[in-house]
């Protein structure tokens, strides 16, 4: 808000919740009284022009996968919020999952929310222990008590562990943290076609089988649009917050085989000869500067021309699965922006379109899984080249738990180097960013290399909001 007080209704809005108004004028002892007049039961609005808010975080997707930034990911729906928004390549995020999504949920470093890693490996050390704490409120809460409807669909990683069973605490559940609805899951990640699903905080199964068709990306969409079309049908005065979060594309890549099988033979040059093509096409759309110079690959990852031919159907499979999971999520989360265009909101509604916590996550191991449990419980030696072979046309099926070789979670980075800091997550502090607000943004398809908000906008701000130029 850009002012502490509403001057068209003199609402006080420094501390939250907004105080309640007293009552100061006549008071009648008879309701048949004349002079007993009360001033009417007004709701409590945000101050006049505040938009909607679509927040759209996508999982351990690196810098060099969308289509939108270079990737050779399909994701037309990223494309058209860019053409018609603004494209930033500087969106700075943690490297982790919890972190990112701590400090973006309450606008603060993530140590001063408690999450300086992810909740699993929380300790009682001030800014480890995974508790945010009660003195910093977050964002859903502050738009909540503003007069928004809140939502949150898909992924939440930031419950502390101890607080994540059926009794609770419930305090940084999402519907203790502002959000009035929750549809997803409390983990770092889920099994796609039959994920562990919650409810506000009610554990319910999936309605349907994969037989059926099930799927839990298309699942958060149709609830996603369905809670909009019920917020804008009972309460259209008020605008909605609404996080969107998908586990995709976080392990395991679980997707139908018909959006994999649209890559059939894209993958086959391999990975060296992908961070290439990816480059090229990021130098084309301007999303890296001219003269930049293509990283090389670390040691630590084997070239694509030393892998057995025995295994490099299999590794260039595991990528086509990736890059189906990839399109498959941007198809549903544009069935959502469809949905908003449809309610003639999209024009005012303020689209972050996050694609990445984090970078494209190596934890698949030199060869990539058909079930990355092997991997986590330090079983990597059971997974061979004849036994990836012979599972390589159900990777992505719900018989597997899959995840590609870190070969192509370095190609999905590109431009970006591995450093050890980032351990599993290859490069993953920058991710590419898209703002989309027609009626408050007038720039159309920029992009920004040496700031997360360009001058352009910055002008446009300052002049539409009578205030100085944000600094985010």
């Amino acid at each position: 808000m850009s002012n502490s007080i509403d001057t068209s209704s003199r609402i006080q809005r420094q501390i939250l919740p907004v105080p309640d108004q007293p009552y100061a004028g006549f008071v009648a002892y008879d309701a048949k009284d004349p002079d007993s007049k009360f001033a009417p039961i007004r709701e409590l609005l945000p101050p006049p022009g505040a938009p909607n808010v679509l927040i759209v975080l996508l999982d351990d997707v690196g810098f060099g996968a969308s289509s939108a930034f270079g990737g050779p990911c399909r994701t037309p729906t990223a494309q058209r919020l860019a053409a018609n928004g603004l494209r930033y390549t500087r969106f700075h995020t943690t490297a982790l999952c919890s972190p990112t999504r701590a400090a973006l949920l309450s606008g603060r470093n993530h140590h001063m929310v408690g999450m300086g890693g992810i909740t699993e490996i929380a300790t009682s050390a001030p800014g480890y222990n995974s508790r945010r704490p009660n003195a910093m409120a977050p964002l859903a809460e502050i738009l909540r008590l503003n007069g928004y409807s809140t939502a949150q669909f898909g992924k939440c990683h930031e419950v502390p562990v101890w607080e994540a069973s059926p009794v609770g605490p419930f305090d940084r559940w999402p519907t203790g943290s502002g959000f009035e609805h929750f549809y997803g899951f409390v983990a770092g990640e889920t099994n796609q076609w039959y994920p562990s699903i919650h409810e506000g905080t009610r554990s319910i199964d999936p309605p349907a089988t994969p037989e059926e068709g099930y799927h839990f990306m298309a699942d958060m969409a149709d609830r996603a649009i369905d809670w909009v079309r019920q917020q804008r049908l009972l309460a259209p005065a008020k605008p909605f917050f609404m996080y969107f979060a998908p586990g995709a594309t976080h392990a395991p890549h679980h997707v139908p085989k018909e959006w994999a099988d649209k890559y059939k033979g894209k993958f086959d040059q391999g990975w060296d000869k992908l961070r290439e093509e990816t480059f090229a096409r990021q130098k084309e759309l301007g999303v890296i500067p001219a003269d930049c110079d293509l990283t090389r690959r670390p040691a630590e990852i084997p070239a694509w021309d030393d892998q057995p031919a025995e295994l490099k159907p299999v590794l260039a499979r595991q990528m086509e699965v990736y890059a189906g999971f990839m399109e498959f999520t941007d198809y549903h989360t544009g069935r959502l922006i469809d949905a908003l265009e449809q309610l003639q909101v999209l024009d005012d509604t303020l689209i972050f379109f996050i694609i990445g916590d984090n970078g494209a996550s190596g934890e698949g191991t030199l060869q990539g899984s058909f079930n990355e449990a092997i991997a986590l419980n330090g079983l990597n030696a059971l997974e061979t080249a004849a036994f990836l072979s012979v599972r390589m046309d159900r990777l992505g099926s719900p018989d597997s738990y899959n995840h590609y070789a870190v070969g192509w979670a370095h190609a999905m980075d590109t431009p970006y180097q591995w450093t050890k800091q980032v351990a599993s997550h290859w490069g993953g502090t920058r991710n590419g960013t898209i703002l989309h607000w027609p009626k408050g943004i007038t720039a159309k398809g920029e992009t920004a290399i040496s700031s997360i908000m360009s001058s352009t906008w910055r002008r446009q701000f300052s002049k539409r909001h009578n205030s100085p130029s944000p600094t985010w």
